[in-house]
């Protein structure tokens, strides 16, 4: 059984470009065994993270994600049994939420993932991966 889990979180400290690879680096290959493909959303001390996969493989991924201390307030929006997944090519798409985005300035004004819905979130994820060019 598929399953898509969308949580949010704050950085603990400055997210740095070294940080953010060697998420992405580790999660690129553990994913791409594991069977996962996501994107993960980080800027303005937030991290985003959408994670596709099988619910067991997806489930202990995410009880390992909300110990790693390089982030917190982690908090689970939403998961949901999927027939298909969003998205299928990437172990780990990244993209970098700026608050000069024009994106989060015209559509998502109000931006703050702690008060919104998963459906406002999955929508500002889509208008950034559409605006924008992931890296995967």
């Amino acid at each position: 059984m598929l399953i898509r889990l969308l949580y949010i979180s704050r950085a603990v400290g400055a997210i740095t470009t070294t940080m953010t690879g060697s998420i992405l680096a580790s999660a690129r290959v553990h994913n791409r065994v594991a069977g996962i493909t996501g994107v993960l959303c980080q800027g303005q001390g937030l991290f985003i993270q959408i994670l596709e996969g099988e619910r067991s493989t997806v489930n202990r991924l995410y009880a390992t994600l909300i110990k790693d201390k390089r982030h917190q307030d982690v908090e689970l929006v939403a998961i949901e049994e999927i027939q298909t997944r969003r998205f299928p090519e990437w172990s780990m798409a990244h993209v970098v939420i700026s608050e000069n985005d024009p994106i989060v300035q015209l559509k998502h004004p109000e931006f703050d993932p702690f008060n919104a819905t998963a459906e406002d979130l999955l929508s500002l994820v889509d208008d950034l991966l559409a605006q924008s060019s992931p890296i995967h």
